[in-house]
Protein backbone atom coordinates (compact mmCIF):
# COMPACT_ATOMS: atom_id res chain seq x y z
CA UNK A 1 0.00 0.00 0.00
CA UNK A 2 1.39 3.39 -0.85
CA UNK A 3 0.16 4.76 2.86
CA UNK A 4 0.89 2.11 5.00
CA UNK A 5 -0.04 2.67 8.86
CA UNK A 6 2.66 0.18 9.08
CA UNK A 7 5.36 2.16 7.57
CA UNK A 8 3.91 5.51 9.09
CA UNK A 9 3.67 3.88 12.52
CA UNK A 10 7.40 2.30 12.02
CA UNK A 11 8.40 6.23 10.75
CA UNK A 12 7.13 7.83 13.43
CA UNK A 13 8.27 6.27 16.54
CA UNK A 14 11.63 5.99 14.87
CA UNK A 15 11.63 9.86 14.42
CA UNK A 16 10.42 10.34 17.70
CA UNK A 17 13.28 8.19 18.97
CA UNK A 18 15.80 9.43 17.14
CA UNK A 19 14.50 13.23 17.97
CA UNK A 20 14.59 12.17 21.59
CA UNK A 21 18.44 10.65 21.50
CA UNK A 22 19.30 14.08 19.97
CA UNK A 23 17.55 15.94 22.52
CA UNK A 24 19.13 14.06 25.15
CA UNK A 25 22.57 14.47 23.61
CA UNK A 26 21.94 18.33 23.21
CA UNK A 27 21.06 18.47 26.72
CA UNK A 28 24.11 16.74 28.00
CA UNK A 29 26.20 18.47 25.83
CA UNK A 30 24.73 21.81 26.77
CA UNK A 31 24.00 21.52 30.77
CA UNK A 32 25.94 18.46 31.96
CA UNK A 33 28.91 20.08 32.85
CA UNK A 34 27.72 22.64 34.75
CA UNK A 35 25.71 20.47 36.58
CA UNK A 36 29.33 18.33 37.04
CA UNK A 37 30.72 22.01 38.38
CA UNK A 38 27.77 22.75 40.37
CA UNK A 39 27.66 19.22 42.18
CA UNK A 40 31.65 19.74 42.49
CA UNK A 41 30.87 22.55 44.38
CA UNK A 42 28.11 21.36 46.75
CA UNK A 43 31.32 18.40 46.95
CA UNK A 44 33.55 20.86 47.74
CA UNK A 45 31.46 22.81 50.51
CA UNK A 46 30.31 19.46 52.16
CA UNK A 47 34.28 18.74 52.48
CA UNK A 48 35.31 22.10 53.79
CA UNK A 49 32.47 21.84 56.63
CA UNK A 50 33.75 18.78 57.48
CA UNK A 51 37.64 19.54 57.99
CA UNK A 52 36.40 22.63 59.68
CA UNK A 53 34.26 20.84 61.94
CA UNK A 54 37.20 17.98 62.75
CA UNK A 55 39.66 20.94 62.87
CA UNK A 56 37.63 22.70 65.66
CA UNK A 57 37.01 19.77 67.72
CA UNK A 58 40.94 18.87 67.28
CA UNK A 59 40.00 15.60 66.03
CA UNK A 60 41.82 16.03 62.75
CA UNK A 61 45.03 13.98 63.64
CA UNK A 62 43.03 11.58 64.26
CA UNK A 63 43.55 8.09 62.71
CA UNK A 64 39.76 8.01 62.71
CA UNK A 65 40.11 11.08 60.86
CA UNK A 66 43.07 9.96 59.12
CA UNK A 67 40.84 7.20 57.43
CA UNK A 68 37.79 9.78 56.96
CA UNK A 69 40.18 11.74 55.01
CA UNK A 70 41.43 9.33 52.59
CA UNK A 71 37.49 8.37 51.87
CA UNK A 72 36.75 12.14 51.01
CA UNK A 73 39.85 12.58 49.17
CA UNK A 74 38.83 9.40 46.83
CA UNK A 75 35.19 10.08 46.85
CA UNK A 76 35.23 13.34 45.60
CA UNK A 77 38.51 13.24 43.54
CA UNK A 78 40.22 16.76 45.10
CA UNK A 79 43.68 17.24 47.02
CA UNK A 80 44.18 19.10 49.92
CA UNK A 81 46.19 20.90 51.94
CA UNK A 82 46.21 21.87 55.14
CA UNK A 83 48.76 24.62 56.65
CA UNK A 84 48.84 25.86 60.06
CA UNK A 85 49.71 29.74 60.60
CA UNK A 86 53.19 29.20 60.79
CA UNK A 87 52.39 27.55 56.90
CA UNK A 88 53.94 24.14 58.24
CA UNK A 89 52.05 21.06 56.60
CA UNK A 90 49.83 19.78 59.07
CA UNK A 91 47.48 17.29 56.71
CA UNK A 92 47.87 16.83 53.33
CA UNK A 93 46.26 14.51 50.29
CA UNK A 94 49.09 14.10 48.36
CA UNK A 95 52.95 13.12 48.59
CA UNK A 96 54.14 16.47 46.36
CA UNK A 97 52.32 18.88 48.41
CA UNK A 98 55.10 21.60 48.25
CA UNK A 99 52.92 22.66 44.38
CA UNK A 100 49.64 23.41 46.31
CA UNK A 101 51.74 25.15 49.31
CA UNK A 102 53.15 27.37 46.63
CA UNK A 103 49.60 27.86 45.54
CA UNK A 104 47.95 28.65 48.15
CA UNK A 105 50.35 30.80 49.05
CA UNK A 106 50.02 32.66 45.97
CA UNK A 107 46.34 32.82 46.65
CA UNK A 108 46.89 34.89 49.65
CA UNK A 109 50.09 36.96 49.23
CA UNK A 110 49.56 38.16 45.35
CA UNK A 111 45.73 38.96 44.47
CA UNK A 112 46.47 38.70 40.68
CA UNK A 113 46.65 34.64 40.94
CA UNK A 114 43.08 34.31 41.39
CA UNK A 115 42.24 38.11 39.57
CA UNK A 116 42.58 35.85 36.90
CA UNK A 117 40.29 32.85 37.34
CA UNK A 118 36.89 32.56 36.94
CA UNK A 119 34.92 33.46 40.44
CA UNK A 120 32.60 30.56 41.53
CA UNK A 121 32.07 31.72 45.48
CA UNK A 122 33.75 34.35 47.16
CA UNK A 123 32.94 34.33 51.15
CA UNK A 124 34.37 35.75 54.19
CA UNK A 125 36.63 32.66 55.25
CA UNK A 126 36.95 30.92 51.47
CA UNK A 127 36.79 31.76 48.11
CA UNK A 128 36.44 29.40 44.99
CA UNK A 129 36.72 29.74 41.31
CA UNK A 130 38.48 28.31 38.28
CA UNK A 131 42.24 28.51 37.49
CA UNK A 132 44.79 27.68 34.44
CA UNK A 133 47.66 25.98 35.12
CA UNK A 134 49.84 27.76 33.52
CA UNK A 135 52.33 24.82 33.24
CA UNK A 136 50.41 22.07 32.44
CA UNK A 137 47.67 24.00 30.67
CA UNK A 138 45.02 22.28 32.44
CA UNK A 139 42.33 23.90 34.46
CA UNK A 140 40.89 23.27 37.81
CA UNK A 141 38.61 24.37 40.63
CA UNK A 142 40.60 25.83 43.71
CA UNK A 143 38.86 26.23 47.00
CA UNK A 144 41.05 28.29 49.46
CA UNK A 145 40.59 29.72 52.58
CA UNK A 146 40.63 30.21 56.52
CA UNK A 147 39.00 27.99 59.08
CA UNK A 148 37.87 28.63 62.30
CA UNK A 149 40.77 27.74 64.05
CA UNK A 150 43.14 29.88 61.92
CA UNK A 151 44.45 27.32 59.88
CA UNK A 152 44.98 27.69 55.89
CA UNK A 153 43.16 25.38 53.28
CA UNK A 154 43.20 24.43 49.48
CA UNK A 155 41.04 22.04 48.10
CA UNK A 156 41.62 21.10 44.27
CA UNK A 157 39.66 19.25 41.93
CA UNK A 158 40.56 19.46 38.20
CA UNK A 159 38.32 20.31 35.46
CA UNK A 160 39.20 18.08 33.15
CA UNK A 161 38.19 15.13 35.15
CA UNK A 162 34.89 16.43 34.63
CA UNK A 163 34.14 17.54 31.12
CA UNK A 164 36.03 14.27 30.25
CA UNK A 165 33.50 12.69 32.00
CA UNK A 166 31.19 14.59 30.20
CA UNK A 167 32.52 13.89 26.87
CA UNK A 168 32.09 10.17 28.04
CA UNK A 169 28.43 10.08 29.32
CA UNK A 170 27.93 11.60 26.08
CA UNK A 171 29.57 9.35 23.58
CA UNK A 172 28.13 6.58 25.37
CA UNK A 173 24.64 8.16 25.27
CA UNK A 174 25.17 8.32 21.17
CA UNK A 175 26.49 4.62 21.27
CA UNK A 176 23.33 3.06 23.55
CA UNK A 177 20.81 5.57 21.67
CA UNK A 178 22.29 4.14 18.50
CA UNK A 179 21.64 0.72 19.57
CA UNK A 180 18.14 1.70 21.36
CA UNK A 181 17.27 3.34 18.29
CA UNK A 182 17.69 0.38 16.12
CA UNK A 183 16.24 -2.54 18.26
CA UNK A 184 13.47 -0.39 18.73
CA UNK A 185 12.76 0.14 15.25
CA UNK A 186 13.10 -3.66 14.59
CA UNK A 187 10.84 -3.94 17.26
CA UNK A 188 8.23 -1.41 16.04
CA UNK A 189 8.17 -3.17 12.51
CA UNK A 190 7.27 -6.36 14.35
CA UNK A 191 4.66 -4.66 16.68
CA UNK A 192 3.42 -2.68 14.04
CA UNK A 193 2.78 -5.51 11.77
CA UNK A 194 1.31 -7.39 14.85
CA UNK A 195 -1.20 -4.46 15.01
CA UNK A 196 -1.63 -3.84 11.59
CA UNK A 197 -2.13 -7.15 10.29
CA UNK A 198 -5.82 -7.12 11.51
CA UNK A 199 -6.40 -3.95 10.49
CA UNK A 200 -5.35 -5.84 6.52
CA UNK A 201 -7.83 -8.54 7.80
CA UNK A 202 -10.52 -5.73 8.48
CA UNK A 203 -9.40 -3.97 4.59
CA UNK A 204 -9.75 -7.33 2.95
CA UNK A 205 -13.09 -7.98 4.27
CA UNK A 206 -14.49 -4.43 3.65
CA UNK A 207 -13.20 -5.04 -0.18
CA UNK A 208 -15.31 -7.86 -0.30
CA UNK A 209 -18.08 -6.78 1.15
CA UNK A 210 -17.99 -3.65 -1.61
CA UNK A 211 -18.22 -6.51 -4.13
CA UNK A 212 -21.07 -7.96 -2.18
CA UNK A 213 -19.22 -11.16 -0.70
CA UNK A 214 -21.00 -11.18 2.58
CA UNK A 215 -18.89 -14.75 3.13
CA UNK A 216 -15.87 -13.30 4.85
CA UNK A 217 -15.88 -12.52 8.73
CA UNK A 218 -13.39 -11.29 11.08
CA UNK A 219 -11.83 -14.17 13.55
CA UNK A 220 -9.94 -12.27 15.86
CA UNK A 221 -10.73 -13.36 19.63
CA UNK A 222 -8.82 -9.98 21.29
CA UNK A 223 -10.49 -7.56 23.65
CA UNK A 224 -8.78 -4.84 21.37
CA UNK A 225 -10.63 -1.76 19.79
CA UNK A 226 -9.78 -3.58 16.11
CA UNK A 227 -11.40 -6.18 17.38
CA UNK A 228 -14.52 -4.47 18.59
CA UNK A 229 -14.42 -3.41 15.32
CA UNK A 230 -14.21 -6.79 13.38
CA UNK A 231 -17.26 -7.47 15.44
CA UNK A 232 -19.29 -4.79 14.30
CA UNK A 233 -18.18 -5.09 10.21
CA UNK A 234 -19.47 -9.01 10.79
CA UNK A 235 -22.89 -7.89 11.86
CA UNK A 236 -22.69 -4.82 9.71
CA UNK A 237 -22.21 -8.05 7.05
CA UNK A 238 -24.63 -9.98 8.14
CA UNK A 239 -27.62 -7.05 8.42
CA UNK A 240 -26.52 -6.15 4.60
CA UNK A 241 -26.58 -9.21 3.29
CA UNK A 242 -30.12 -10.00 5.11
CA UNK A 243 -30.78 -6.35 3.77
CA UNK A 244 -29.51 -6.96 0.08
CA UNK A 245 -31.45 -10.50 0.05
CA UNK A 246 -35.01 -8.35 0.96
CA UNK A 247 -34.40 -5.79 -1.50
CA UNK A 248 -33.69 -8.41 -4.39
CA UNK A 249 -36.59 -10.59 -3.12
CA UNK A 250 -38.86 -7.02 -3.21
CA UNK A 251 -37.01 -6.19 -6.39
CA UNK A 252 -38.47 -9.73 -7.94
CA UNK A 253 -41.54 -9.57 -6.51
CA UNK A 254 -41.82 -5.83 -8.19
CA UNK A 255 -41.16 -7.25 -11.53
CA UNK A 256 -43.17 -9.80 -11.48
CA UNK A 257 -45.73 -7.92 -10.83
CA UNK A 258 -44.66 -5.24 -13.38
CA UNK A 259 -44.77 -8.47 -15.56
CA UNK A 260 -48.16 -9.53 -14.56
CA UNK A 261 -49.67 -6.08 -15.22
CA UNK A 262 -48.45 -5.90 -18.41
CA UNK A 263 -49.56 -9.26 -18.81
CA UNK A 264 -52.82 -8.05 -17.89
CA UNK A 265 -52.94 -4.94 -20.27
CA UNK A 266 -51.75 -7.36 -22.92
CA UNK A 267 -54.87 -9.60 -22.03
CA UNK A 268 -57.09 -7.11 -21.68
CA UNK A 269 -56.09 -5.90 -25.11
CA UNK A 270 -56.70 -9.01 -26.39
CA UNK A 271 -60.22 -10.27 -24.34
CA UNK A 272 -61.62 -6.53 -25.90
CA UNK A 273 -60.85 -7.48 -29.38
CA UNK A 274 -61.67 -10.84 -29.19
CA UNK A 275 -64.67 -10.02 -27.44
CA UNK A 276 -65.42 -6.95 -30.25
CA UNK A 277 -64.78 -9.44 -32.81
CA UNK A 278 -66.97 -12.56 -31.63
CA UNK A 279 -70.08 -10.52 -30.86
CA UNK A 280 -70.36 -8.41 -33.78
CA UNK A 281 -71.76 -10.95 -36.15
CA UNK A 282 -74.74 -12.39 -33.83
CA UNK A 283 -75.33 -8.29 -33.14
CA UNK A 284 -75.71 -8.09 -36.51
CA UNK A 285 -78.06 -10.55 -36.87
CA UNK A 286 -79.95 -10.17 -34.18
CA UNK A 287 -80.26 -6.26 -35.23
CA UNK A 288 -80.86 -7.38 -38.96
CA UNK A 289 -83.33 -9.89 -37.86
CA UNK A 290 -85.63 -7.43 -35.48
CA UNK A 291 -85.55 -4.98 -37.94
CA UNK A 292 -87.40 -7.14 -40.69
CA UNK A 293 -89.91 -7.91 -37.84
CA UNK A 294 -90.16 -4.14 -37.18
CA UNK A 295 -90.71 -3.32 -40.43
CA UNK A 296 -92.80 -6.08 -41.65
CA UNK A 297 -90.37 -7.84 -44.08
CA UNK A 298 -92.68 -10.97 -43.90
CA UNK A 299 -95.96 -10.78 -42.80
CA UNK A 300 -96.81 -14.79 -42.68
CA UNK A 301 -96.20 -16.11 -39.18
CA UNK A 302 -93.70 -18.61 -40.09
CA UNK A 303 -91.20 -16.00 -41.41
CA UNK A 304 -91.62 -13.85 -38.16
CA UNK A 305 -91.47 -17.19 -35.98
CA UNK A 306 -87.88 -18.19 -38.21
CA UNK A 307 -86.75 -14.45 -37.65
CA UNK A 308 -87.59 -14.86 -33.93
CA UNK A 309 -85.95 -17.76 -33.49
CA UNK A 310 -82.76 -16.71 -35.22
CA UNK A 311 -82.81 -14.14 -32.65
CA UNK A 312 -83.23 -15.87 -30.01
CA UNK A 313 -80.41 -18.01 -30.96
CA UNK A 314 -78.02 -15.71 -31.26
CA UNK A 315 -79.09 -14.18 -28.31
CA UNK A 316 -78.36 -17.33 -26.46
CA UNK A 317 -75.16 -17.80 -28.26
CA UNK A 318 -73.94 -15.02 -26.98
CA UNK A 319 -75.19 -15.44 -23.72
CA UNK A 320 -73.35 -18.87 -23.55
CA UNK A 321 -70.35 -17.10 -24.78
CA UNK A 322 -70.36 -14.23 -21.63
CA UNK A 323 -70.92 -16.73 -19.22
CA UNK A 324 -67.54 -18.83 -20.19
CA UNK A 325 -65.56 -15.55 -20.89
CA UNK A 326 -66.52 -14.54 -17.50
CA UNK A 327 -65.37 -17.96 -16.26
CA UNK A 328 -61.96 -17.85 -18.53
CA UNK A 329 -61.30 -14.29 -17.21
CA UNK A 330 -62.23 -15.21 -13.42
CA UNK A 331 -59.24 -18.42 -13.95
CA UNK A 332 -56.94 -16.31 -16.12
CA UNK A 333 -56.48 -13.61 -13.16
CA UNK A 334 -56.62 -16.33 -10.17
CA UNK A 335 -60.06 -14.86 -8.92
CA UNK A 336 -61.40 -18.42 -9.07
CA UNK A 337 -60.47 -20.80 -6.22
CA UNK A 338 -59.67 -24.32 -6.51
CA UNK A 339 -61.06 -26.74 -4.24
CA UNK A 340 -58.86 -29.96 -3.77
CA UNK A 341 -61.31 -32.53 -2.76
CA UNK A 342 -61.65 -36.97 -3.21
CA UNK A 343 -64.15 -38.11 -5.74
CA UNK A 344 -64.78 -41.01 -8.06
CA UNK A 345 -64.07 -40.21 -11.84
CA UNK A 346 -65.79 -43.00 -13.23
CA UNK A 347 -69.26 -41.98 -11.46
CA UNK A 348 -69.28 -38.91 -12.40
CA UNK A 349 -67.89 -39.63 -16.39
CA UNK A 350 -71.05 -41.95 -16.21
CA UNK A 351 -73.27 -39.92 -14.77
CA UNK A 352 -72.40 -36.61 -17.49
CA UNK A 353 -73.17 -39.48 -20.27
CA UNK A 354 -76.58 -40.50 -18.59
CA UNK A 355 -77.34 -37.16 -18.94
CA UNK A 356 -76.26 -36.68 -22.63
CA UNK A 357 -78.07 -39.82 -23.93
CA UNK A 358 -80.88 -38.10 -25.67
CA UNK A 359 -78.67 -35.67 -26.88
CA UNK A 360 -76.58 -38.41 -28.36
CA UNK A 361 -79.69 -40.50 -29.72
CA UNK A 362 -80.38 -37.16 -31.46
CA UNK A 363 -77.58 -36.75 -33.14
CA UNK A 364 -77.15 -40.22 -34.30
CA UNK A 365 -73.73 -40.37 -32.21
CA UNK A 366 -72.59 -43.68 -30.52
CA UNK A 367 -71.31 -43.00 -26.76
CA UNK A 368 -68.09 -46.04 -26.40
CA UNK A 369 -67.07 -46.70 -22.93
CA UNK A 370 -65.91 -49.72 -20.60
CA UNK A 371 -67.20 -50.70 -17.13
CA UNK A 372 -64.77 -49.07 -15.43
CA UNK A 373 -64.13 -49.45 -11.17
CA UNK A 374 -64.47 -46.95 -9.36
CA UNK A 375 -61.05 -44.80 -9.63
CA UNK A 376 -60.68 -41.60 -6.64
CA UNK A 377 -58.97 -38.81 -7.60
CA UNK A 378 -57.48 -35.29 -6.23
CA UNK A 379 -58.88 -32.00 -8.19
CA UNK A 380 -61.67 -29.78 -7.76
CA UNK A 381 -65.20 -31.92 -8.86
CA UNK A 382 -66.82 -29.11 -10.79
CA UNK A 383 -63.65 -28.13 -13.01
CA UNK A 384 -63.49 -31.51 -13.61
CA UNK A 385 -67.04 -31.84 -14.69
CA UNK A 386 -66.66 -28.95 -16.95
CA UNK A 387 -63.25 -30.08 -18.40
CA UNK A 388 -64.69 -33.26 -19.35
CA UNK A 389 -68.15 -31.21 -21.04
CA UNK A 390 -65.80 -29.43 -22.85
CA UNK A 391 -64.00 -32.32 -24.51
CA UNK A 392 -67.30 -34.12 -24.99
CA UNK A 393 -69.18 -31.11 -26.26
CA UNK A 394 -66.09 -30.93 -28.75
CA UNK A 395 -66.00 -34.48 -29.71
CA UNK A 396 -70.06 -34.39 -30.12
CA UNK A 397 -69.80 -31.38 -32.39
CA UNK A 398 -66.75 -32.29 -34.61
CA UNK A 399 -67.60 -35.69 -34.51
CA UNK A 400 -68.03 -37.75 -37.98
CA UNK A 401 -68.09 -40.49 -40.73
CA UNK A 402 -68.83 -43.28 -38.20
CA UNK A 403 -70.43 -41.01 -35.70
CA UNK A 404 -68.47 -43.00 -32.67
CA UNK A 405 -67.00 -41.05 -29.13
CA UNK A 406 -64.68 -43.34 -27.18
CA UNK A 407 -64.13 -42.19 -23.72
CA UNK A 408 -61.34 -44.05 -21.85
CA UNK A 409 -59.47 -43.98 -18.25
CA UNK A 410 -55.87 -45.27 -18.14
CA UNK A 411 -54.48 -46.16 -15.39
CA UNK A 412 -50.48 -44.87 -15.51
CA UNK A 413 -49.23 -45.14 -11.76
CA UNK A 414 -50.40 -42.77 -9.82
CA UNK A 415 -52.30 -40.66 -12.50
CA UNK A 416 -55.53 -41.70 -14.81
CA UNK A 417 -55.73 -40.34 -18.00
CA UNK A 418 -59.08 -39.52 -19.21
CA UNK A 419 -59.35 -39.56 -23.12
CA UNK A 420 -62.73 -38.55 -25.66
CA UNK A 421 -62.26 -39.99 -28.67
CA UNK A 422 -64.27 -38.95 -31.51
CA UNK A 423 -64.30 -40.10 -35.17
CA UNK A 424 -63.61 -37.64 -38.15
CA UNK A 425 -60.93 -35.33 -39.32
CA UNK A 426 -57.65 -35.08 -38.08
CA UNK A 427 -56.84 -31.80 -37.05
CA UNK A 428 -54.17 -29.86 -39.01
CA UNK A 429 -51.26 -30.49 -37.52
CA UNK A 430 -49.71 -26.34 -37.52
CA UNK A 431 -52.85 -25.46 -35.62
CA UNK A 432 -52.10 -27.78 -32.92
CA UNK A 433 -50.35 -25.70 -31.03
CA UNK A 434 -53.19 -23.11 -31.24
CA UNK A 435 -56.43 -24.94 -30.37
CA UNK A 436 -55.54 -23.77 -26.82
CA UNK A 437 -55.91 -19.71 -27.48
CA UNK A 438 -59.05 -18.37 -26.57
CA UNK A 439 -60.94 -17.52 -29.90
CA UNK A 440 -58.90 -19.89 -32.35
CA UNK A 441 -61.02 -21.65 -34.90
CA UNK A 442 -59.63 -24.60 -36.90
CA UNK A 443 -62.57 -24.40 -39.28
CA UNK A 444 -64.62 -21.01 -38.60
CA UNK A 445 -67.44 -21.71 -40.88
CA UNK A 446 -68.22 -24.92 -39.30
CA UNK A 447 -67.85 -23.42 -35.67
CA UNK A 448 -70.09 -21.02 -36.77
CA UNK A 449 -72.72 -23.70 -37.92
CA UNK A 450 -72.63 -24.98 -34.39
CA UNK A 451 -72.60 -21.98 -32.51
CA UNK A 452 -69.07 -22.24 -31.00
CA UNK A 453 -67.18 -19.31 -29.40
CA UNK A 454 -63.43 -20.58 -29.44
CA UNK A 455 -62.76 -20.75 -25.75
CA UNK A 456 -63.63 -23.92 -24.58
CA UNK A 457 -60.25 -24.94 -25.06
CA UNK A 458 -59.06 -22.14 -23.11
CA UNK A 459 -61.14 -22.85 -20.31
CA UNK A 460 -59.86 -26.61 -20.42
CA UNK A 461 -56.09 -25.47 -20.41
CA UNK A 462 -56.97 -22.53 -17.72
CA UNK A 463 -58.49 -25.09 -15.16
CA UNK A 464 -55.89 -27.87 -15.80
CA UNK A 465 -52.90 -25.30 -15.16
CA UNK A 466 -54.83 -24.12 -11.79
CA UNK A 467 -54.59 -27.95 -10.85
CA UNK A 468 -51.44 -28.65 -11.69
CA UNK A 469 -52.09 -31.32 -13.67
CA UNK A 470 -51.53 -32.48 -17.83
CA UNK A 471 -53.42 -31.93 -20.77
CA UNK A 472 -53.46 -32.53 -24.52
CA UNK A 473 -54.65 -33.48 -27.72
CA UNK A 474 -53.33 -36.67 -30.68
CA UNK A 475 -54.13 -37.00 -33.93
CA UNK A 476 -55.65 -40.24 -35.61
CA UNK A 477 -55.95 -41.26 -38.83
CA UNK A 478 -59.35 -41.76 -38.50
CA UNK A 479 -60.03 -38.96 -35.46
CA UNK A 480 -58.90 -37.13 -32.84
CA UNK A 481 -58.45 -37.58 -28.88
CA UNK A 482 -58.37 -35.09 -26.35
CA UNK A 483 -57.10 -36.23 -22.46
CA UNK A 484 -55.93 -35.02 -19.28
CA UNK A 485 -54.53 -36.96 -15.96
CA UNK A 486 -55.96 -36.66 -12.38
CA UNK A 487 -53.47 -37.39 -9.49
CA UNK A 488 -55.11 -40.90 -7.78
CA UNK A 489 -55.66 -41.13 -4.27
CA UNK A 490 -54.05 -44.71 -4.14
CA UNK A 491 -51.80 -46.19 -6.48
CA UNK A 492 -53.13 -48.88 -9.01
CA UNK A 493 -51.39 -51.61 -11.19
CA UNK A 494 -51.23 -50.58 -14.44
Amino acid sequence: MKYSIRKQFALVFCLLMAGTILLCWFINNTFLERYYLENKQKAMLSVYTIINRASNEGTIGTDAFDIEFQKICGRNSINIILLDAETRTIKTSINDYEILSRQLMDYLFKKDEYASGKMLVEEKNYTMLIKLDTKTQLEYVDMWGVLDNGNLFLFRSSLEGIREGVELANRFLAYVGTGAAILSALIILLVSRKITEPIMELTQISERMRHLDFDAKYEGNSKTEIALLGQNINELSETLESTILELKSANNELQRDIEKKNKIDEMRKEFLSNVSHELKTPIALIQGYAEGLKEGINDDEENRNFYCEVIMDEAAKMNDMVKKLLSLNQLEFGNNTVTMERFDITALIKNYLQSAEILCRQKEVTVQMEDYPPIHVWADEFMVEEIFNNYFSNAMNHVAENRVIDVKLTLKENVVRISVFNTGVPIPEESIPHIWEKFYKVDKARTREYGGSGVGLSIVKAMMDSMNQKYGVVNFDNGVEFWFELEMTEKREC
